[in-house]
């Protein structure tokens, strides 16, 4: 590989952006996709196939095998809240391989014997929030059911270009928080952003449950197209 080529893939993942390196088997020509040129690529439906999944792979195009080596950012997951749900979350997430934060500005809520191995931030999410770098490979959940931590956290939530974002709550609960947000100048298009009630209809009744139901909810939309996850 030219150093040009390395250093270029070195910026793209210093920034958390993907990046994907095309090699021809047969000749050895190699080229580099970032993921601002990912649309107009000619490889584009078979590069976003294997970025979404997250895996390098040999593919076959016109008689041609090329390898695609994916580079794609590890995955994060925010979650505001330090409940019961929270508990049984971060270490399902971590498991899966996610970076977990958990943001709760009560203490009696975010502590290390509640969460160990996790990053606790005992912070109101106006502060905690924009440090995080919220970014397209980030999973945001809002579960803590108070408003005064909940919204603050969504209107930080949509404003960025997380991939998830999901909040605990009731339908009915969820048309009052609509509402609410609605007031604080948000658009239709970025509350029908944030999947609420929260995670798949598994029929999940306790935290470790509903902490499946979520997990579950934040694979689809990472992994799978955008038409099969909505």
């Amino acid at each position: 590989m030219k150093l040009s080529a390395l250093a270029e893939i070195n910026r793209e993942r210093a920034a958390r952006r993907p990046v994907i390196v095309v090699t021809d088997i047969g000749n050895g020509d190699q080229r580099v996709v970032k993921a601002a040129d990912l649309a107009g690529d000619p490889l584009r439906a078979e590069l976003d196939k294997h970025l979404r999944m997250g895996k390098s792979g040999t593919v076959e195009i016109d008689g041609r095998k090329l390898f695609l080596n994916v580079y794609a950012p590890t995955a994060k997951l925010v979650i505001v809240g330090a409940v019961h749900i929270s508990q049984a979350l971060a270490p399902l997430a971590r498991s899966l391989g996610y970076d977990v934060t958990v943001v709760d500005p009560r203490t009696a809520f975010a502590s290390p014997e509640r969460f160990p191995d996790v990053v606790l931030i005992a912070e109101w999410p106006d502060i905690a929030l924009p440090p995080l770098n919220i970014d397209h490979y980030t999973a945001f959940v809002a579960v803590t059911h108070d408003p005064k931590i909940d919204d603050p956290a969504l209107l930080h939530a949509v404003e960025s270009d997380c991939f998830y974002i999901g909040a605990l709550g009731s339908r009915k609960t969820h048309a009052t928080r609509a509402d609410r947000l609605k007031a604080q100048g948000v658009s239709e298009a970025d509350i029908a952003r944030i999947h609420a009630p929260i995670g798949l209809e598994i029929g999940a009744i306790s935290p470790s449950e509903i902490a499946v139901a979520i997990m579950a909810e934040i694979t689809a939309q990472l992994r799978l197209p955008k038409a099969s996850a909505a």
